[in-house]
C-alpha cells in the first residue's frame, strides 16, 4: 500500500526506523502496547517477526499503516484497522500542541513549524548563558543574545533550511527519544552538534515531559502520534 508523504521511509536508516517503530508499538516503560496484542497489530504481523529489529526498511509500509491507525485522535482506528493520511495526523498533532502553521503549506514546512515550536518552548527553561551557547553553536549571526533576537534569527534560519534545520530537528528528536525511550538517537560524531545536544538535553527534556503529562490526560492515541510525527519530521530533514 502506498503511503503519501511517508514513502521516504524506505530509504531511512534502520536505527531511525527502530525508534519510530518502538514509538508505535511500545509504552514508555518498554512494554508492548495493549493494542499491539490484537491479531491484526504490527507486533503480530509476519513483517515484524521477520524484519524487526534489524531490517526495518523492508516493512515501512506496515509501519506507516500502523501509525495511521492511531491518527485522527481516535483509538477506535486501532480496532477498525484504518486511519487518516499522514498529513491529517500531522495537522492534528500541531493543533494539539498549539503550533502556528498554515494548513496549505507542504508537509515538510508544517513539520519544521512543529519542531520550531518545541524548541522555542524550551527557551523558557534555559539560562541566558545557555541561550548564548546555543546561538553560537547553530551559527546565529547576532550581536545581542536576548531571547527575542535569538527567536527571530532561528525563525529566519529555519525558513532557509539546510544544516541549521537539521540541527534543530536532531536536538528536538533526540531529547524526545531520551524522555520516552530512555535512549537518544544514533548519530555520527559531530562536535558542534554534540555541544548543542548537551545544551538542550535538560531544557527540551523538561518541555517534552510537560508535553507527555498533557498527552496522558488527552488520550492514548496522542502517545503514539505526537512522538512519531516529531521523529518523522527529524527523519525527513535528515534525508
Amino acid at each position: 500500500m502506498k503511503h503519501k508523504d511517508l514513502e521516504f521511509l524506505k530509504v531511512a536508516e534502520n536505527n531511525d526506523l527502530l525508534v519510530l517503530t518502538d514509538y508505535i508499538t511500545k509504552q514508555k516503560n518498554g512494554k508492548i502496547r495493549l493494542s499491539q496484542h490484537l491479531p491484526r497489530s504490527l507486533v503480530n504481523s509476519d513483517d515484524y517477526r521477520e524484519y524487526y529489529p534489524d531490517n526495518l526498511s523492508k516493512m515501512t509500509d506496515s509501519i506507516s499503516s500502523e501509525l495511521r491507525k492511531y491518527g485522527g485522535n481516535s483509538i477506535i482506528n486501532v480496532f477498525r484497522g484504518n486511519g487518516p493520511e499522514y498529513r491529517t495526523i500531522l495537522i492534528d498533532v500541531c493543533k494539539k500542541l498549539k503550533v502556528n502553521f498554515n494548513r496549505k503549506s507542504p508537509v515538510e514546512v508544517i513539520e519544521l513549524n512543529l519542531l520550531q515550536k518545541i524548541l522555542l518552548d524550551s527557551f523558557d527553561n534555559m539560562t541566558t548563558e545557555q541561550l548564548r551557547d546555543f546561538a553560537k553553536e547553530v551559527g546565529i549571526p547576532i550581536k545581542k543574545y536576548s531571547k527575542q533576537a535569538i527567536i527571530a534569527s532561528i525563525q529566519i534560519l529555519i525558513k532557509r533550511g539546510g544544516f541549521t534545520s537539521y540541527k534543530i530537528a536532531v536536538i528536538v528528536a533526540n531529547a524526545v527519544a531520551k524522555v520516552l525511550l530512555g535512549r537518544g538517537l544514533s548519530l555520527a560524531a559531530n562536535a558542534g552538534l554534540t555541544k548543542c545536544l548537551s545544551i538542550f538535553s535538560g531544557p527540551i527534556g523538561w518541555t517534552a515531559t510537560a508535553i507527555w503529562t498533557a498527552i496522558d490526560i488527552a488520550g492514548p492515541a496522542y502517545r503514539v502520534t505526537i512522538p512519531s510525527v516529531i521523529h518523522i519530521a527529524y527523519m525527513r530533514t535528515k534525508i
